[in-house]
């Protein structure tokens, strides 16, 4: 084990790295319900898939990938179908009306996974580590914290948006701004769910306050045993037929594309879509998660982890619409077991083992409160905010695009955004300052283009 995961050398044991990986599960382990509910339109085949294919490609996706990760790579990052793009996954299909089929939107994926294959291959997407200023990365790391704790409030309930429209309002006539108001209010404290959560929290934060190693496990445990006495857990899951014990890979959509239907359904905009989220989304998280676990202090040999890590996320991405779901990414809760002292590949195997295991443990599995696995999401935000005192915020060159960049991942929920506005504004500003004579910052050719590609998806994409 020392050998192949050099432990000794990352300050870490076998032990460590095995509480690490299934930390990281536990906190990921809600994809395995998520994905599918999504996917099938909430288990109603909606889109055309099957509960039960898309949980088994996931456990699969999820389960080969990170041990790719860990083996190839020796990196504690986990992967499996990622948030938000499996919601705009469902949205094509469902949005079409038949015109475009879960088979085509897989083949879109596929195809947006070989193009991150040859932009990794010939370097583009590693250049982005040397483009990118110090000040970005470290508020990418920021911003994914509490990108991550705006997840953990959300899923639990303790952060709830509350919409007022008036009469005009809902008549598209948009006249008084006091008449449309969107409030972020405290989640009800007679929710059992949010008493749950605020319970874990405490939990997790005071195991952690005593230094418990494996705090963050062993606070979703005890969380899981409340939520038990809470009548909070779902023992229904070990007999319900959705969570079989013996999966049956016959139900996989293996290869399930579709490749002629493609030609004549709007696909460019499709794959141009799934390309760039997933090339910032995948960016942050491997960045943010390398400064957390400490292996960008030596630059050359972090940029060089960064660049494999990121290979392995191409192959991912095509190697998870091929067994059947949607783009397969980095995990941003991967924080998780970087906070419990993962250090090494051996975190990510052990999280990759965890979700073949889940193959045949799903109603186990399924047993898990989201109240508990929210309320560790919510102290690892913690943990990441750490990074926001290397950003120096005397330059304001610096400061004004790192605090764009924090603040639009979790206020929009979309770390791309945050990513894009950060580039764009330092773009401008680094020139504005280089021309007027008040500084001299480095602007990358890289970091051109990637502003105008930002600025065009924008004009032409989002609407």
């Amino acid at each position: 084990m020392d050998r192949l995961f050099k432990l000794k050398e990352n300050g870490t044991n076998v032990r460590t790295e095995i509480m690490a990986g299934i930390t990281t599960f536990m906190t990921m382990a809600y994809i395995l319900a998520v994905n599918p509910n999504i996917l099938s339109a909430f288990g109603s085949g909606a889109t055309g898939m099957d509960w039960m294919s898309v949980f088994l490609a996931t456990a699969i996706a999820g389960g080969v990938m990170s041990i790719m990760m860990g083996l190839f790579v020796n990196f504690p990052v986990a992967l499996a179908p990622g948030m938000g793009l499996n919601a705009y996954f469902a949205t094509v299909v469902l949005s079409s009306q038949g015109q475009f089929t879960y088979q085509m939107a897989l083949t879109a994926v596929f195809i947006s996974g070989i193009i991150f294959i040859i932009l990794t291959v010939t370097r583009v997407r590693q250049m982005l580590l040397v483009a990118v200023p110090d000040s970005l990365k470290h508020a990418i790391t920021v911003g994914i914290g509490l990108f991550i704790t705006i997840i953990g409030l959300k899923n639990s309930g303790l952060m709830t948006i509350a919409v007022e429209a008036s009469n005009d309002i809902a008549k598209g006539k948009y006249t008084d701004l006091l008449s449309f108001e969107s409030v972020i209010h405290i989640g009800s404290m007679h929710d059992k769910n949010v008493i749950l959560a605020v319970i874990g929290l405490l939990l997790i934060s005071a195991l952690m306050v005593m230094r418990v190693r494996g705090a963050i496990l062993f606070g979703i445990l005890l969380t899981t045993v409340v939520g038990a006495f809470m009548g909070m857990v779902n023992f229904g899951s070990l007999t319900d037929p959705q969570t079989t014990w013996v999966p049956d890979l016959g139900k996989l959509n293996f290869a399930a594309f579709d490749f002629a239907g493609i030609l004549n359904a709007g696909i460019i905009t499709v794959i141009a879509t799934f390309t760039f989220v997933e090339l910032f989304d995948t960016f942050g998280t491997l960045v943010g998660t390398a400064n957390r676990a400490g292996m960008m202090k030596n630059k050359e040999e972090g940029n060089r982890r960064v660049g494999r890590a990121m290979f392995v996320d191409a192959i991912g991405v095509s190697g998870g619409a091929l067994v059947g779901t949607s783009t397969v990414t980095a995990y941003v809760e991967s924080s998780a077991g970087i906070a419990e002292g993962g250090r090494t590949g051996l975190t990510a195997v052990t999280t990759g083992v965890c979700f073949l295991l889940a193959l045949f443990l799903a109603p186990i599995a399924a047993l898990i409160p989201g109240s508990a696995t929210a309320a560790a999401l919510i102290v690892v935000g913690v943990l990441m905010m750490q990074s926001v005192r290397e950003i120096d915020f005397s330059d304001l060159v610096h400061a004004i695009p790192a605090f764009l960049t924090i603040t639009f991942m979790p206020f929009t929920y979309n770390i791309a955004n945050g990513i894009s506005f950060g580039i764009v504004s330092y773009v401008i500003l680094a020139t504005v300052a280089n021309m007027s004579g008040k500084g001299e910052h480095k602007v990358h050719w890289l970091m051109w283009i990637l502003a105008l590609l930002i600025v065009a998806r924008y004009i032409f994409l989002v609407e």
